[in-house]
């Protein structure tokens, strides 16, 4: 019986032949992933189940990440016990301030090579579905999914219908892999692939980089999807050299590919040059506009970062936006690294010295402003263009603030305009400047 790749993973760790949409199946596990919003609860759970313990140490991973450095005593106290956890554990995957490989959880769980090919991962945090990119099956569950997890290192899915989209030709110069998908779910909604797995296909997906497709599928969730997933080809080995050496070496993964008569519910045909630079006005999104297309926005804020937009790559780019310009008196602009590695990394290359010297300020690798946590609340009434994922009501801070999501180039443009703006509109004015 044919299979989509999403489902040759998941019969795979059921120990099944096959599986069909719709069907409920037990599959082990090869990481489970907490953070320190969601780990707290789970904790209480995994000590009700009597469990003696977690059912592998290295495939445990906890990171704090959403408040930290920790903003208030409340969260310093959550840190306090998943640290705890984590010592009475001895798990070998614990990263928060102080350790080299510390930083945002779906940056680093890549970049510190504990995701290959053929992987089942479950994350209590819905953007764990960013690991599809390295051709794994990775979803977000609840915490009390994540103690019994812990213990067991098994859970329950219901197998996924899938939506395959077949990506033709390469994305326009100065369009990313956050333009695609933002565009991708303006086409099809918030819930137009809901529990259902987003299968990216075609001869355009040798053009995305590594650091594209993990952007697309950390939003698959964005459309409802159950997770996003890319076939493994030579980009995905090459990642995997760099960064998870000792299992590319042991040969300690599995490529799984999708028969040619897999059945989908749909397939949707993306030419890859036509996808235009794209921003998600508030509050959803799917509110997404073509940029030129609107009027003036002015802004307060921009944040370039996350776990969608906080690796090396968009550190370039943004850099590459930003030296000789400054920021738009009366804007925040607001770096966040997604790792320490990153930022390191930023450092040596003078990346952080074109941010400062544009007015920008550089924070630590953290989640902090992108769920409304700190370092960069909104007030009311305030506009915010962020490269994050997400801009539901109130989810930078004040009901009464907007975000709107946009890749690097529109981001950096529009810190330095102090309006929602593109590349285009910092030559259109250097142009009027001569």
């Amino acid at each position: 019986m044919s299979m989509t790749m999403t489902q040759k993973i998941l019969a795979r760790h059921a120990g099944l032949d096959h599986v069909v949409p719709g069907q409920l199946i037990e599959a082990k596990l090869d990481l489970v992933l907490g953070n320190d919003v969601t780990t707290p609860p789970a904790i209480d759970v995994f000590h009700q189940t009597c469990a003696c313990g977690v059912f592998d140490k290295s495939k445990v991973v906890i990171v704090p990440d959403h408040f930290t450095p920790n903003k208030d005593i409340k969260s310093a106290e959550h840190c306090m016990k998943i640290r705890r956890f984590a010592k009475e554990q001895d798990l070998l995957n614990y990263y928060e301030i102080g350790d080299p490989k510390m930083g945002v959880e779906h940056v680093i769980l890549p970049e510190n090579g504990l995701v290959a090919p053929g992987d089942a991962i479950i994350g209590a945090d819905s953007h764990t579905c960013t690991y599809g990119a390295l051709g794994a099956f990775a979803t977000g569950v609840g915490s009390t999914d994540l103690a019994c997890a812990m213990a067991t290192g098994q859970t329950w899915f219901r197998v996924p219908e899938a939506i395959q989209f077949v990506l033709n030709g390469s994305l326009s110069k100065g369009v990313t892999g956050k333009d695609l998908i933002l565009h991708i779910i303006g086409m099809i909604g918030v819930d137009g692939a809901l529990y259902e797995s987003m299968e990216f296909t075609g001869p355009g997906v040798s053009t995305l980089s590594m650091s594209d497709r993990l952007t697309i599928c950390n939003m698959a969730i964005e459309a409802g999807g159950k997770n996003g997933i890319f076939p493994v080809d030579e980009q995905t080995i090459e990642y995997l050299k760099t960064y998870a050496a000792d299992r590319y070496a042991a040969n300690d993964f599995e490529v799984f590919e999708a028969d040619k008569d897999a059945s989908y519910i749909r397939t949707m045909v993306i030419e890859l040059s036509e996808v235009p630079l794209t921003v998600a006005f508030p509050h959803l999104p799917d509110n997404t506009k073509v940029l030129g297309t609107f009027g003036r926005v002015d802004i307060d804020q921009v944040v370039i970062g996350s776990c969608t937009n906080g690796r090396l790559e968009d550190l370039r780019l943004a850099a590459s936006i930003f030296k000789g310009q400054k920021v738009k008196k009366g804007v925040r602009c607001i770096i966040l690294p997604g790792s320490q590695r990153v930022w390191l990394a930023a450092l040596k290359e003078g990346l952080l010295e074109v941010f400062a010297e544009s007015n920008c300020v550089v924070s630590a690798a953290t989640c902090g402003p992108c769920l409304g946590g700190h370092m960069g609340i909104l007030a009311s009434g305030e506009r915010c263009v962020s490269t994050t994922n997400r801009n539901f009501v109130g989810r930078m801070g004040h009901p009464g603030s907007e975000v709107y999501l946009s890749g690097v180039p529109v981001a950096a443009a529009s810190a330095i305009l102090g309006y929602i703006a593109g590349p285009d509109d910092l030559r259109d004015r250097a142009k009027e400047a001569k």
